[in-house]
């Protein structure tokens, strides 16, 4: 499976671990949202580039704005 994901500006916590949202879409065009706790770069790699983009935020959809903060999945 591949997914294209955007980052929004929604933060959410995640049994104690902050997680910004992502929207997008797998490939055949379903839907999902990805709570993303962690993105890194190989350590060998230049990351400036990808620091910058990192931090470049859309405003979320109005299904993502409607997450509560704080999260408790199991």
């Amino acid at each position: 499976m591949r997914l294209i994901i955007d980052s929004t500006s929604k933060l959410v916590e995640l049994n104690g671990v902050p997680a910004r949202i992502w929207e997008g879409q797998t490939d055949s065009g379903i839907p999902v949202h990805c709570f993303v706790t962690r993105v890194a770069v190989h350590k060998d790699e230049d990351s400036v580039q990808f620091d910058r983009e990192l931090q470049q935020h859309a405003a979320p959809s109005a299904d993502v704005a409607a997450y509560p903060l704080r999260l408790l999945i199991d």
